[in-house]
């Protein structure tokens, strides 16, 4: 599926007729919420260490959750209800591994399978550690055939960044992995579409790993993005693609520099219309027409990616308000100021 044409010049708009904007924070919060309250959809089944399962319907959707729970306590206080939610939900997710156990099985069944080790990464770099797998992985990742397998390179770097959180020694250096990469070659800005969109979002977010080191992100990329992701934006968000604005929406929050406030205020006001009163973020349509919630797995990946998105958008801000010495500018944090 392609996104409609992007517009020419790289400013925004506001879409009439919206209701008012809520703060960036309160959709975090909202999110966190639904996430918490539908825990049970991330819980790992039988077919978890089957043969011939789902990866991307068991491990996948788990993987993700520890990821932005990792994500939402880096970024907030640990008194703060988020942090407190975010650490309940990384514990969950813990204990579905039996506390790393699983993944020593799944090294055992899969042993040149990275998909355990990028689950993995995200507990270890919240210190939930698994000695063993460790050991194990680490034996399997010094071999050739791992050093060789074939994959797309921004899958390479989120390898290269799991190996790097996991104490693993990385097998090639990330630069050349990124040099490799559809955005490092800075291509025509009209020929992004889904597919290319969400991959340069991913190239992001390993590169920096998870909004957490911007200074990562090389300046030739950091501009181009600088220029071309408002119209990107902006066409994502006049085709309800919620999902895919919400990682656009992280990368804005994860390049070095000043965030973009005019166009996070025009963003967020546009994406807050999608989020229903019980949290969830469906990832494409349903503005005004939704009738009934949608199925956990057409909307848990794009509500997850409103936390991310908007704890990384109210910490950047918050961190450029501290620089300018407007703390208040921000409200506390809470908001995207005019």
């Amino acid at each position: 599926m392609t996104a409609p044409e992007v517009r020419a010049t790289p400013e925004g708009r506001a879409t009439p007729g919206v209701r008012p904007p809520r703060e960036v924070r309160d959709l975090a919060e909202a999110a966190l919420t639904w996430v918490s309250a539908h825990r049970d959809g991330f819980t790992l089944g039988d077919d978890a260490l089957a043969e011939h399962g789902n990866v991307n319907t068991t491990w996948k959707p788990l993987g993700e959750l520890a990821q932005v729970c990792v994500c939402v306590r880096r970024h907030t206080d640990p008194a703060d209800p988020l942090h407190v939610t975010a650490s309940d939900l990384l514990s969950f997710a813990w204990h579905q591994t039996g506390r790393g156990a699983l993944f020593v099985e799944l090294q055992r069944l899969e042993p040149f399978a990275t998909y355990p080790l990028e689950v993995y990464a995200a507990f270890a770099s919240a210190g939930l550690r698994h000695e063993g797998y460790e050991r194990a992985t680490a034996t399997v990742a010094r071999t050739r055939g791992w050093h060789v397998t074939e994959q797309e390179p921004n899958r390479r770097m989120s390898v290269l960044n799991s190996e790097r959180r996991s104490g693993i020694p990385e097998h090639r250096d990330m630069s050349r992995a990124l040099d490799r990469t559809w955005l490092a070659g800075l291509p025509e800005p009209w020929t992004f579409e889904l597919a290319a969109g969400y991959t340069l979002t991913h190239v992001i977010f390993h590169l920096t790993d998870w909004g957490l080191t911007p200074r990562a992100v090389p300046p030739p990329v950091a501009a181009y993005l600088r220029h071309w992701l408002p119209p990107w934006l902006d066409t994502c968000l006049e085709d309800e693609q919620w999902d895919l604005s919400c990682e656009l929406l992280a990368v804005a929050s994860s390049l070095p520099g000043p965030p973009e406030r005019a166009l996070l205020q025009d963003a967020w006001a546009r994406l807050s219309t999608a989020q229903d009163d019980s949290g969830f973020v469906p990832e494409t349509g349903g503005r005004g027409s939704r009738t009934h919630a949608p199925a956990f797995v057409d909307c848990y990946h794009s509500t997850l990616m409103t936390a991310f998105a908007a704890v990384l958008t109210v910490n950047r801000l918050r961190e450029a308000a501290e620089d300018d010495g407007q703390a208040d500018a921000v409200s506390g944090g809470q908001g995207v100021p005019g």
